[in-house]
């Protein structure tokens, strides 16, 4: 692994443990040419993921860029990180598990909301409004609205 601070890339692992509950590994390392220290984190990682975007555009699949988006949905809720970190490892999971490398963004978007709306509601409304692309007060009502249990009068 090259360091980070200097380019070595002759790095020593000083400890390894597992992380993410034990979907991941956390090593630390130790750079004998600068004296750098760093974590690397090493996933298993099933199958390449290709996205397909709306606009047809294909792109690799990236884990940071949906975690980023995770994490700014989550952001000051009360939810511990491991939680968070549990969650984006089942997904990525779900998403590899698929069978298929070519996946939408929109089923991965379905996904990470479907996994939000059961933990957090404000992260879940938080992640729809820029996911749904909410433009106005009246599309955050709406959505909002169907998140109610329904009236006594709309059960069929």
């Amino acid at each position: 692994m090259r360091c980070p601070f200097c380019g070595n890339v002759d790095t020593q692992v000083k400890d390894s443990r597992p992380a993410e509950d034990h979907v991941a590994i956390r090593r630390r390392r130790f750079c004998p040419a600068c004296g750098g220290r760093f974590t690397t984190y090493e996933r298993v990682q099933l199958r390449d993921l290709v996205v397909i975007k709306t606009s047809g555009k294909r792109e690799d699949f990236d884990r940071d860029k949906l975690e980023r988006s995770i994490r700014i949905a989550m952001q000051k809720r009360p939810v511990e990180p491991e939680r968070i970190d549990q969650m984006i490892s089942g997904i990525v999971r779900r998403l590899e598990s698929m069978g298929e490398t070519d996946i939408s963004s929109k089923v991965i978007g379905e996904i990470v909301m479907e996994t939000l709306a059961r933990i957090d509601t404000v992260g879940y409304v938080r992640f729809a409004s820029v996911y749904k692309n909410f433009q106005e007060a009246d599309d955050f009502d709406k959505f909002v609205s169907e998140l109610r249990p329904p009236g006594a009068g709309d059960a069929e």
